[in-house]
């Protein structure tokens, strides 16, 4: 085994020296022609990685490895239980299959600098559409599929994509969603009109396709005559990511190609600490960014094998779904999101689906897009008895802030905690007067420009939007969460600033009521809020769900939370209301809906978030707030 660095001196070497530090990474990548500058500062705050660089990222995911040797490994595992496939592509076969999609977009006249926009279930052809587009330096915006038609529409606009690629259907569950009405209203309201949408028609729903504009995946594909990669400079585009903005309209986060390549081939080996061969599973959606950096990307470039997972934590069949693809496949390292073990924790509290299979294979669980709370690191430690990583990023950078760095030097593990910052990311906690605080003391979590390669340069055509990140705290690129550093260097989230509530003139944290709540025995998840108050400001408002199998009176568990709050808070907190409901809104990837429960809570108007699981659990809240006295009156 060979001896890992030591975390410290990677760390100061990185924020000390960060043009020879990625230097030294970019090695690792193939460059048509290597960089003229590592860092360019010229225009600051818009920093600019590898300038003058020229590279090409399909290139460096697929026909490298193929040209050394690997084109017989394993790149692509598409395991489907909603559909009962298992289908794997090798490194040749993938590269054969993006290479003839990329002559596809080529023959209909997609070039370099065009945008085109994917609208696809976890497919592998979603995958290929989005390496064909980088093989060709078409800027491609994946939209996750079964958007509702609006928000669609609002990314159309604006992208102006020359075609558009989606499929006849998604599979959520059991529940089969036809795409082309959505996206055929999304175009009747977009003002910009693609001029072409290609469509890949699955055997659960056949689509009606429209003359003159939609054209067959397969049929064009059985024509398309493979085309070779062609260079892109280092600071080109390689696709567009829309995430939600506060005022409604969604903030297009840009990603380079020659930063993100550099940074996400390092995170593969000194995050994640896997190796070439390995296989990597991101149980997430290519619509979001896990699933842009580490379903796709990450570790195909890393030249891991990559499983693509079309279903759920449980109910496709059981909870034990995640352990049946860890078993068949040998997955090494799982990535996934909190939201997806506290789904499994509550429907197998004890544990008994784990023990049916083999995981051996399993070196590390890695949890990330929203807090791990301690009971759900508890319980997943206790269960599979491996080291269980929570770690903390955005769509934004693009890859991890802050993580225990398990190819470097595994530090010990706190819970709660996403433990220190990457190298890279000089993460700093600021108060109000933008001044840095002692270890212990809150404040807002900021990281000193420049950020790291593989974050964002900018907005999409709207450089002004992105100086938001950038000015309120000059210097520093302003994530919009709380938190604070302990007394060893250890980095605590808790939570996005506006979850900070303001009782009778004392700052209290949202997110540590939910550790405490978190706790209790009989607890799955729970969210709490702060509602209106007319005498302190605001108040304290839990919603609860319980685990599978809890027959107890509701009442008794609410008192016994109430309790469990004064008790670590005091009675300052004025925790005193909460509710038990079956399930919390959440968004397609397990965020729980925040800010939406607010408004609820508040009585106040609300509209359905386009990104929203189960629209009915908004019904399910609205009764809950009603019985505890909140709400519409």
């Amino acid at each position: 085994m060979e001896k890992k660095l030591s975390y410290q001196e990677v760390f100061n070497e990185s924020i000390k020296n960060p043009e020879s530090f990625w230097a030294k990474a970019a090695e690792e990548i193939h460059w048509v022609k290597k960089w003229d500058r590592v860092l360019d500062d010229t225009r600051a705050p818009f920093y600019r990685w590898f300038v003058g660089g020229e590279l090409n990222t399909c290139y460096n995911a697929l026909d490298r490895h193929v040209e050394n040797g690997r084109g017989q490994q394993t790149a692509v595992i598409y395991d489907s239980p909603v559909t009962d496939t298992v289908k794997k592509f090798t490194y040749q076969e993938f590269l054969d299959l993006v290479s003839r999609f990329a002559g596809v977009l080529s023959s209909l006249g997609v070039k370099k600098g065009d945008t085109v926009i994917i609208y696809m279930p976890m497919i592998p052809q979603a995958m290929v559409a989005m390496l064909a587009c980088a093989r060709i330096g078409a800027v491609h915006s994946v939209v996750f599929g079964g958007f509702a038609p609006n928000e669609l529409a609002i990314r159309i606009e604006d992208a102006k994509p020359k075609v558009v690629i989606s499929a006849s259907c998604g599979i959520e569950g059991k529940k089969i969603i036809p795409y082309k009405p959505m996206l055929d209203e999304a175009i009747k309201i977009s003002s910009h009109k693609p001029e072409i949408c290609i469509i890949y028609q699955r055997p659960q729903v056949q689509a009606d396709l429209a003359e003159n504009r939609d054209l067959d995946w397969d049929l064009l594909m059985e024509k398309a005559k493979p085309v070779s990669w062609v260079p892109v400079a280092a600071t080109d585009p390689l696709y567009i990511l829309y995430t939600s903005g506060t005022t409604g309209r969604p903030k297009g986060v840009v990603r380079d190609n020659g930063g993100h390549a550099v940074a996400l081939n390092w995170s593969m080996r000194y995050i994640y600490d896997v190796r070439p061969g390995e296989v990597y599973w991101a149980a997430s959606d290519v619509g979001w960014v896990v699933g842009h950096s580490y379903i796709v990307y990450g570790p195909l470039i890393y030249g891991c094998t990559t499983v693509l997972y079309e279903g759920k934590p449980v109910g496709t069949p059981d909870p034990g779904a995640f352990w049946r693809v860890i078993s068949q496949h040998k997955v090494s390292v799982l990535f996934t999101a909190p939201t997806a073990f506290r789904a499994i924790k509550k429907e197998d509290p004890n544990g008994d689906y784990i023990k049916k299979y083999d995981l051996s294979s399993l070196k590390y669980l890695f949890l990330a897009g929203e807090r791990l709370d301690p009971d759900t690191y508890y319980w997943a430690t206790d269960m599979l008895k491996k080291p269980v990583i929570d770690h903390w990023w955005q769509t934004e950078t693009g890859w991890p802030i802050a993580a225990n760095c398990m190819g470097i030097e595994p530090l010990p593990i706190k819970a709660g905690s996403p433990t220190k910052p990457v190298p890279g990311y000089d993460v700093q906690i600021l108060d109000n007067e933008g001044n840095p605080v002692p270890p212990g003391v809150e404040g807002a979590v900021v990281i000193k420009l420049p950020l790291p390669p593989g974050c964002l340069p900018t907005l999409w055509q709207d450089d002004k939007r992105f100086l938001e990140y950038v000015t309120e705290r000059p210097g520093y690129y302003v994530t919009g969460d709380g938190g604070r550093f302990d007394e060893d260097g250890y980095l605590f989230i808790m939570g996005r600033i506006d979850d900070v509530i303001n009782v009778a003139g004392h700052r209290l944290s949202t997110g540590a009521m939910e550790e405490i709540i978190a706790k209790h025995k009989d607890v799955a998840e729970c969210a709490v809020l702060g509602a209106e108050d007319n005498l302190k400001g605001q108040v304290p408002v839990g919603f609860v769900v319980l685990k599978a199998g809890v027959e107890r009176n509701p009442d008794e568990i609410v008192e016994e939370l109430v309790q469990m709050v004064r008790n670590e808070l005091g009675a300052i907190a004025c925790f005193k209301q909460a509710a038990i409901v079956k399930a919390l809104p959440k968004t397609r990837s397990g965020k729980i809906l925040r800010g939406t429960m607010r408004k609820i809570v508040d009585g106040k108007d609300y509209t359905i978030p386009s990104t929203i699981d189960d629209p009915s659990t908004l019904n399910v809240i609205e009764e809950a707030a009603k019985s505890i006295g909140y709400g519409k009156k």
